[in-house]
């Protein structure tokens, strides 16, 4: 069984600043948690920019490109970027940060679907929203689609190719994965793969026992279990450490993250290291061992840190 592989997803394009005062969105702070997630024990680190100013999503290559040298400068972590991007930016837009960094990985949607969290506008309509932008943009994922059409991930896979990224797959629902078979046979992709399960948003699978089970099975079958390694995400609490559980036993993989989920415990508001450190002891309790970034880079071929571009 490998090493664990934490990653730490620090501040996504969903989670806004009214749900936690601990999520970061200035440049600074968003490296600061970083640095903070490597040290507790995570070896790769999942960035999406966003505006300083006001906490929105932003596709701005150049903030990408400084939280990257921000976390290259202070921690030898694998530095994965989003092509996730935000509500209404073009494939394009999305890859602005990827092609510009050449990093060592990069997110990699497999399918389009409804990707929705406007039950949190409930809650907030009542508390009050922190930021003029928020209320409109939760609000307005309840007609969101996803969308990664094939056209799209055409796109994305010669990007990649060209900038010598690979690819982090994300597949929220079985079907993602026949995507990816799909994408292997017609000859723009080619394995091993680094696949992520995205279990508990509104619109993909749920974050239950039975439905990675489910992808574990169905991607064995499709790609052979030999030709990919897996991690797995859950979004919410308690799905995040639920999901993590399985994948330390199982010999998957794991990412936490404010991206994902906002508590440690019930009712408890996390800090992001503090959820790469629960996942540490959840570990140490089932006697598996940590990856470092070194060993990631072993366990996965990556390229290396002299081979990205900031």
């Amino acid at each position: 069984m490998d090493k664990l592989i934490i990653t730490a997803a620090l501040t996504g394009a969903i989670t806004v600043p009214s749900q936690s005062e601990h999520l970061p969105y200035k440049t600074e702070d968003i490296v600061s948690d970083a640095v903070a997630c490597a040290n507790a024990g995570a070896s790769s680190i999942h960035i999406h920019a966003r505006n300083p100013e006001n906490g929105a999503p932003s596709s701005d290559p150049e903030i990408v490109k400084e939280i990257a040298m921000g976390i290259k400068e202070n921690t030898d972590a694998v530095v994965c970027i989003t092509t996730g991007g935000g509500m209404g930016m073009t494939p394009q837009e999305r890859l602005r940060g990827a092609a510009l960094c050449k990093p060592e990985l990069a997110s990699f949607n497999l399918g389009s679907m409804n990707f929705s969290m406007h039950p949190v506008a409930n809650r907030f309509n009542k508390l009050g929203w922190k930021l003029d932008w928020e209320k409109e943009y939760v609000e307005g994922t309840k007609n969101f689609i996803f969308s990664n059409t094939f056209g799209s991930m055409e796109i994305f896979a010669k990007t990649m190719e060209e900038n010598n990224v690979m690819p982090e797959f994300e597949a929220y629902d079985v079907g993602h994965l026949h995507n990816l078979h799909f994408l292997v046979k017609q000859g723009l992709i080619k394995g091993p793969f680094w696949i992520q399960f995205v279990l508990g948003v509104l619109g993909g699978l749920t974050a239950e026992p039975q439905s990675l089970m489910t992808m574990i099975e169905t991607a064995d079958r499709l790609f052979g279990p030999e030709n990919y390694k897996w991690s797995v995400i859950g979004v919410g609490y308690p799905n995040e450490f639920h999901m993590a559980s399985m994948g330390i036993i199982m010999g998957g993989h794991v990412r936490v993250g404010l991206e994902d989920n906002i508590f440690v415990r019930r009712r408890e508001l996390a800090k992001n290291h503090e959820l790469v450190e629960k996942v540490v002891r959840l570990a140490d309790e089932l006697e598996r061992e940590v990856a470092t970034p070194a060993e990631m880079r072993e366990i996965l071929g990556l390229k290396g840190l002299d081979a990205v571009d900031f």
